[in-house]
């Protein structure tokens, strides 16, 4: 009869949960606006011109469906005194020094090269080094991501791995010399639904670079050849990185021993186009919903531990706060603003 009870209350929570995120509006500050800065590399063919071209527009549509301010570098004709570099350091350096929590995604597209020490990301003039990349980004005011598509991009992950920073590379490491594929379906993946692989309604960053390596993956199996990339992601800050071989859906396999140690949870709550009830959040209200769903990450293992009653008690504790905080994005923004009488 309890179990019963417990059951049918949690099952009311949760429609709770559903009817908020349904009937969420959405508010988006005008102040508080996602930057996406996609950097060109010297193409060196016209058939990589028009392919890395295809790209970038990719990233400007998706950009333009979040609402996101976009710039690209290293579009348009060069001459002998084009120096892509400087112009990169100049919009990365504003967009930067922008003190907020929406953050900033740093797309490189083009071609790279690893002599055994140095990394570098080649550019119209002098070319972006992984260290220098780094020393760019260091006074950053806000979360970033850098998505290095590029051959011989793996080293940019141990150079620019920080806390609340997502780096992703075209491959694992600075050997793989050959051109990548991994860049053309990200920037199909980023704004398709396709790649939803959880159903939420939105893709997010997480989910665009597992659908986007496998992706790769049957590429290269097509075509009848072993896969000369693979992609890697990084944002626990430990530098190391992870393949998309890893995951079953949006979570780590169970085989995986320390799943602690695995990227991916900071990458899976980036959305660069969000759904509506996503766009109902602040910033604020975006980053307790991230707190209480690690919680229920969290509690998702203890399911066989734990005595049923214990586990709906302590799933309740989380869906509750978590139905009340899309209650309250729901409400008009003049609703909590009353002058006192």
């Amino acid at each position: 009869m309890v179990c019963r009870m417990d059951c049918a209350r949690m099952r009311a929570v949760r429609l709770l949960v559903v009817l908020m995120l349904m009937s969420a509006t959405a508010v988006l500050r005008a102040d508080e606006r996602q930057s996406v800065i996609v950097v060109v590399g010297a193409e060196g063919t016209p058939e990589y011109r028009q392919m890395f071209s295809e790209w970038t527009d990719r990233w400007q549509a998706a950009a333009k469906a979040g609402d996101a301010d976009f710039a690209a570098v290293g579009r348009g004709q060069s001459d002998e005194s084009s120096n892509d570099l400087q112009t990169l350091q100049t919009k990365v350096t504003d967009a930067i020094s922008v003190k907020t929590d929406e953050p900033l995604w740093l797309v490189l597209i083009g071609h790279g090269t690893f002599d055994g020490r140095v990394a570098r990301f080649n550019l119209r003039g002098p070319d972006l080094s992984a260290d220098a990349a780094a020393e760019l980004l260091a006074t950053s005011q806000r979360p970033v991501a850098v998505i290095n598509c590029a051959s011989c991009s793996a080293p940019f992950i141990s150079a620019l791995s920080a806390p609340n920073r997502i780096v992703i590379t075209g491959t694992k490491d600075g050997n793989q010399v050959q051109f990548t594929r991994f860049g053309g379906f990200l920037a199909d993946a980023i704004a398709n639904l396709d790649a939803d692989i959880d159903r939420d309604g939105q893709t997010s960053l997480l989910e665009a670079c597992l659908f986007s390596a496998r992706r790769v993956e049957e590429y290269y199996k097509s075509d009848g050849r072993l896969a000369t990339e693979h992609s890697l992601l990084d944002d626990n800050g430990d530098g190391k990185g992870v393949r998309a071989e890893l995951f079953e859906g949006v979570r780590v396999r169970e085989n995986v021993k320390d799943k602690t140690a695995v990227d991916g949870k900071l990458a899976k709550r980036w959305h660069l186009v969000r759904s509506e009830a996503e766009r109902s959040l602040s910033p604020e209200h975006r980053m307790e919903r991230d707190r209480l769903e690690e919680q229920l990450e969290q509690l998702r293992p203890l399911k066989a531990e734990l005595s049923e009653a214990e586990y709906l008690g302590r799933l309740e504790d989380i869906l509750l706060p978590l139905a009340r905080l899309y209650e309250t994005s729901a409400d008009p923004p003049q609703a909590n603003q009353q002058q006192p009488q």
